[in-house]
């Protein structure tokens, strides 16, 4: 499977175009049911095709990620091609994910402890994948606010 199933919760929150797409299949709800208790392998290929229409569709729209840590925040553009403005804390106390470490970091984001770069790479085919990973990992679709208030410093500082 590309990407991963969709959670309970997830599919859940998504029964009414679950629903639908079983429609599409000409499944009907006497069918699923009799599936749920016959045939495990259909419901599952079903899920997994669900979930994969699903990730699909969301990734296709994604425009920007965020993905921060303690040390590190990594905001990605989507475009053309893929940007990445990342910075790297070289304070090793400093947890940026916090109210007080991310305060720091306003106050020193022009000091010598704070690294600023920046990258660029082309689409490749792999690119839904690549997004998915990076959601995996506990990126978040974001509006991309902090990465345009990024991309003015970077200018700035270039």
């Amino acid at each position: 499977m590309k990407y991963a199933r969709l959670t309970k919760e997830q599919l859940d929150e998504m029964h009414v175009e679950f629903a639908q797409f079983l429609a599409a299949q000409e499944i009907t709800k006497s069918d699923w049911d009799k599936l749920k208790a016959d045939n495990s392998d259909q419901v599952d290929l079903q899920l997994d095709a669900f979930s994969h229409l699903v990730w699909d569709n969301v990734l296709e729209k994604v425009a920007f990620l965020e993905l921060i840590s303690p040390n590190h925040m990594y905001l990605f553009k989507i475009a053309e091609s893929l940007h990445l403005i990342g910075l790297k804390i070289n304070q090793p106390t400093i947890d940026i994910t916090t109210d007080s470490g991310y305060a720091w970091l306003k106050d020193n984001l022009m000091s010598d402890e704070v690294e600023l770069f920046q990258s660029k790479k082309e689409k490749t085919d792999q690119l839904k994948s690549d997004l998915f990973k990076l959601i995996q990992q506990g990126a978040a679709i974001t509006s991309g606010k902090l990465y345009g208030y990024f991309e003015d410093l970077v200018s700035l500082k270039s």
